[in-house]
């Protein structure tokens, strides 16, 4: 099961991403259509068939969209985060052979298009999670161990950076 949780400026992406799909996105594929129809024979006008399948994608994600939007629990910054692993961090890690990783832990929904992000539900995510600088933590995996150290934990105030802003804390 996955969690419902997003970050404020995930659900802003979302949002927007909606409001493109049904301002112009819809309307320009229903033209399309209408033009199509329009020429007559529809057995074999290739126009027709592709943006009638393209509309029904357009609108099977806008449903998906609006009932995610509803379903999802926005996790505002708060002071009592501080210091500890959790939802929306900014972590840093390091293994004993010296390797560094950085990546906020996000919810599911926002991953696609995030550079540097991990899921809620991940396996290093569920291990890190309240967690302080300076634990180990090992993240096991059907294949493998893995052994991390926290190495720093920070979190994106509200007036730090705008939606869209690709700044980092």
């Amino acid at each position: 099961m996955k969690t419902l949780l997003i970050t404020p400026e995930g659900l802003e992406k979302i949002k927007s991403e909606l409001d493109h799909l049904w301002r112009v996105e819809r309307p320009d594929i229903t033209q399309k259509v209408a033009w199509a129809a329009s020429l007559g024979d529809r057995s074999e006008n290739a126009d027709y068939h592709y943006n009638k399948k393209r509309l029904r994608e357009i609108d099977r994600r806008i449903l998906y969209l609006r009932k995610r939007i509803d379903d999802l629990k926005v996790v505002h910054y708060s002071p009592f985060q501080e210091g500890k692993v959790m939802f929306g961090a900014w972590v840093e890690i390091e293994n004993d052979k010296g390797l560094k990783k950085r990546f906020r832990i996000i919810g599911g929904e926002e991953l696609i298009g995030s550079s540097d992000c991990i899921s809620i539900d991940s396996p290093m995510a569920q291990a890190l999670l309240k967690k302080e600088v300076g634990d180990e933590v090992v993240v096991k995996t059907p294949a493998h161990q893995f052994v991390w150290r926290i190495t720093k934990i920070e979190y994106q105030k509200p007036d730090e950076g705008a939606v869209g802003d690709d700044k980092q804390p």
